[in-house]
């Protein structure tokens, strides 16, 4: 029988397997969409490494806590209605919970055992490949830790309970109420999810980026034609306010643009009962830096109709 459009489409969004698959599982089970679902369960796992080479840079974001440590981990898909996926969100959850229990490098991470299944990370994301029908990859992950004071979460535009397109930990070390802590440190991940600043302190800002930064801001300074030394203090005025730009601490609180991040913090210090540092943050957006294939849905299904 003739397979349509359609009916590939209905197969795709029933199975979330690839065009070419369901257009063969259709071809194969004379257009019966139960009939291919299941043909497409049988022999997904066994086609999985043919799909690794497809870009993935859609997904989700997946954060896990405990009481003073906090995980990130960003897993792929090749697009957003795998995202959407009961089984795949169950899979990011899974995975930023295992985290928690390694020390969030990527390679720990790949190699703990998954909670079910008996393997590991990295095979049971392999295995997903065949039964959602879409290159999967376990991009990166990222832990912090504290020995006193808490790491918070945040979630920006959450799908679900800590899965989302954009994850930030943030972690405050202090003697004082954790609760309080906690509850300022998510305050500060809301702020670091919108500012997305470059650095913690001046002094970790990449020598790279601030000598770059100098370097134009002097060729726009000699363009005055003032003396180098009216030249030298025009600089430094100018890198004065590119550190406020990007360094976490410098930066207008978004919650209260009338304070830096660093004297919002000596405020919550009141509240959390002891000296409070920010010792460190991580932001997650989903599938940045990834060169994405862009791909017209409607054409894509129109050739694997043809083929």
């Amino acid at each position: 029988m003739s397979i349509s459009a359609a009916m590939v489409k209905e197969l795709r969004e029933k199975s979330g397997a690839g065009m070419m698959d369901c257009k063969t599982a259709l071809t194969e089970t004379n257009g019966d969409i139960e009939a291919a679902i299941d043909w497409l369960r049988k022999k997904g796992i066994a086609k999985a490494d043919k799909k690794a080479g497809r870009t993935a840079a859609e997904g989700l974001i997946g954060a896990a806590s405990d009481a003073n440590s906090a995980v990130v981990v960003e897993v792929n898909s090749e697009t957003d209605f795998v995202a959407r996926n009961d089984a795949f969100q169950a899979l990011v959850s899974n995975i930023a919970t295992v985290a928690l229990g390694t020390d969030g490098s990527l390679d720990a991470v790949a190699a703990a055992a998954y909670p079910t299944g008996g393997k590991s990370v990295a095979d049971t994301v392999k295995d997903a490949i065949g039964t959602i029908g879409e290159n999967l990859t376990l991009r990166r992950a990222a832990k912090l830790s504290v020995s006193n004071g808490a790491v918070a979460t945040y979630i920006h535009n959450a799908v679900t309970d800590g899965l989302g397109k954009l994850g930030v930990l943030v972690a405050i070390e202090t003697t004082g109420n954790a609760d309080a802590a906690r509850a300022f440190a998510r305050q500060v991940a809301m702020h670091v999810a919108a500012t997305n600043p470059m650095a913690l302190s001046e002094a970790e800002v990449d020598a790279s980026a601030v000598t770059r930064e100098k370097e134009i801001f002097s060729d726009q300074a000699r363009q005055s034609g003032k003396p180098e030394n009216i030249i030298e203090k025009m600089v430094e005025g100018r890198m004065r306010k590119f550190f406020e730009e990007v360094v976490l601490l410098k930066q207008a609180f978004v919650i209260n643009p009338d304070l830096t991040v660093e004297k919002a913090l000596a405020e919550a210090e009141k509240e959390i009962g002891a000296p409070a540092k920010i010792t460190g943050f991580v932001r997650l957006a989903l599938g940045e830096g990834v060169e994405r294939e862009e791909s017209d849905f409607a054409a894509e299904v129109a050739a694997a109709v043809k083929k």
